[in-house]
């Protein structure tokens, strides 16, 4: 058939829409995804470079991957964190790791993406061999798969046997699979304590701060500042920050047709107290980003009030799952979701430093991530990755 080899690009751009369209088929994010990173004005945080597989002339795949100066405190186990920052008072570039990443800033799972007929097993080889040789050119300590569903545990367990990788639990991802037609439907789906609690939280909500919902596709400026300005209330109050995201690249979001905003404005002012940014792919409805007016959000239970125009917009287009990402695990598994197992493959440059990463990996689960993860339940391994098989 054919020996694979890889090639790199600077843009995704440069790759053809055909090949995108074959090798990331919905409900995987496509090159428009990739496209909004790059004009989003990330530059400062994140170098995009892809990889595109070939069999002879033909390509195959493409491999998606960013080069991130990580802080220390995200990637180091906390004694070689410490040892490091205060190493970096005299030497700044101790306090950050200089990292290669085969995925996507902001997905929820990594993707390669790959034609019909072919599979990660056959081209995994290939793929680390051309990360490590890039990862030297660029002088990157570290080597992350990041976030690859258990579909993918095949093809990455050969090279944590063979290449000198090791794994890490990573968040999970949060999935609802939508039963019946309707709001009511999925409330079904809910037990007895979990339903009566939204409920009473929407009733109770809608009672102190009543809203008036609308949907937003392609929204215009004014409105765009509105929402980044909610969003950027919700990224200050969070605990993991991995990316600081722009103005520009919710706008290049904005501008695409899978994008679309919930938006909840208060009945007696029209102030904007709420959004949430799904994308439809497809059966599956992703729930990206929310902004949250948190002067207001307690008293009306604003999050619980967009969460219910949300799961009835999934309805109204036909999704039949919604996913709701990584983080913020409490509320959403009062919600029912259920957590899909990711995992980072991980090696370093240095062996004594990947020697005690992995070490130190070995003894990381879900309840040493977040301490609401110990009363989870996981989603049994689907194929969810439209361009990835083993």
């Amino acid at each position: 058939m054919g020996e694979i080899s890889l090639r790199w690009v600077a843009s995704a751009a440069e790759i053809p829409p055909h090949l995108w369209a074959a090798a990331f088929r919905p409900p995987v994010e496509g090159d428009w995804w990739y496209r909004a990173l790059e004009r989003g004005r990330l530059e400062a945080q994140f170098r995009f470079a892809y990889g595109v597989l070939e069999r002879g002339r033909e390509p195959v795949g493409i491999v998606p991957t960013f080069q991130m100066d990580v802080p220390i405190d995200l990637l180091a186990p906390p004694i070689i964190a410490a040892a490091l920052k205060i190493g970096g008072r005299a030497i700044p570039r101790l306090r950050f790791q200089r990292t290669l990443f085969v995925g996507s800033p902001c997905s929820d799972e990594g993707t390669v993406g790959l034609v019909e007929g072919h599979t990660l097993g056959l081209v995994v080889d290939t793929i680390q061999t051309a990360i490590e040789e890039r990862a030297r050119h660029l002088r990157a300590s570290m080597i992350v798969w990041k976030d690859f569903p258990a579909e993918a545990a095949g093809p990455l367990d050969h090279l944590v046997r063979t290449r000198g990788l090791f794994r890490i639990v990573s968040f999970p991802g949060t999935r609802i699979a939508l039963a019946g037609s309707s709001f009511d439907g999925y409330l079904g789906g809910l037990n007895h304590h979990k339903r009566y609690q939204l409920r009473r939280n929407l009733r109770r909500g809608k009672a102190a701060l009543p809203t008036v919902m609308s949907i937003a596709v392609q929204p215009e400026e004014a409105v765009r500042r509105e929402i980044f300005a909610l969003f950027w209330q919700t990224y200050e109050r969070g605990k993991t920050k991995f990316e600081r995201l722009t103005p520009e690249f919710f706008a290049a979001l904005a501008a695409e047709p899978v994008a679309h905003f919930v938006l909840l404005r208060e009945r007696a002012t029209g102030a904007l107290v709420a959004f949430m940014l799904l994308f439809l792919l497809e059966r599956r409805a992703i729930n990206k980003f929310i902004g949250i007016d948190y002067r207001r959000g307690r008293e009306g239970n604003i999050y619980f009030q967009l969460w219910e125009h949300a799961v009835q917009w999934a309805y109204d287009v036909g999704a039949t799952e919604l996913q709701s990402g990584q983080t913020g695990y409490a509320v959403k598994l009062d919600l029912g979701h259920e957590l899909v197992p990711l995992t980072n493959y991980c090696t370093h440059r240095n062996p004594v430093l990947r020697y005690l990463f992995a070490a130190v990996a070995s003894g990381v689960g879900w309840a040493s991530l977040d301490k609401d993860l110990a009363r989870a339940r996981v989603l049994s391994p689907v194929s969810s990755t439209g361009g990835l098989s083993t």
